[in-house]
């Protein structure tokens, strides 16, 4: 996003001096195709790929390959109109572009703004870890249940209650495999059961 906005002000302030680029050789061009058009279509087949995963974080990288083929394609555009007609439109493409990527990166932000927060999970979820809690073997009481985000999953925090007269191995045991059982939740990155007695 700053590079966008560095773009945006380099663009700016060439289309005020009223500067022309250099025209680019034939050499320059034949490079400037290939890596452009190399990299888009990487790019490209990762875009079709990740697109169709079901990981959210295989779908993320999906996003932004192809935000990448978009602004390859509007640059190398850009670049090649400017050269070969008005010289203006290297920049004007650069502006357009610098404000694409603001404008992409800033609702990325938003969107994933609460992700990186720690919100809470819906009282759906909470339920769901209450009563696979509570029906785990030997757990007397439920004190408290809390899930928040960490990324995409969730981090989870369990307070039990067991018999006070229960064995500290035996506690240890019940303690680690109720955690194990929430970590095999799909939502859940980590799991933290904190015991106590009556």
């Amino acid at each position: 996003m700053i590079t966008g906005f560095q773009v945006l002000i380099q663009a700016v302030e060439q289309l005020i001096a009223n500067e022309p680029t250099e025209k680019m050789s034939a050499d320059k061009l034949v490079w400037l195709y290939t890596i452009m058009l190399s990299a888009t279509f990487v790019k490209l087949a990762l875009w079709i790929y990740c697109k169709s995963s079901t990981n959210k974080i295989v779908r993320a990288y999906a996003k932004d390959h192809y935000f990448d083929v978009v602004t390859n394609v509007v640059g190398l555009l850009a670049a090649v109109l400017g050269d070969k007609f008005y010289w203006w439109l290297d920049p004007a493409g650069a502006i357009a572009l610098a404000i694409y990527t603001i404008t992409n990166w800033s609702g990325t932000v938003i969107e994933n703004a609460v992700s990186l927060v720690g919100q809470s999970a819906p009282p759906e979820f909470l339920q769901k870890l209450t009563y696979l809690v509570i029906r785990h073997p030997r757990v007397k009481r439920v004190d408290t249940v809390r899930a928040y985000t960490f990324g995409v999953l969730y981090f989870v925090e369990v307070d039990i209650e067991l018999p006070e007269d229960l064995p500290l191995k035996e506690a240890h045991t019940i303690g680690e495999t109720l955690q194990i059982k929430i970590e095999k939740l799909p939502e859940v990155e980590r799991a933290f059961v904190h015991l106590d007695f009556e």
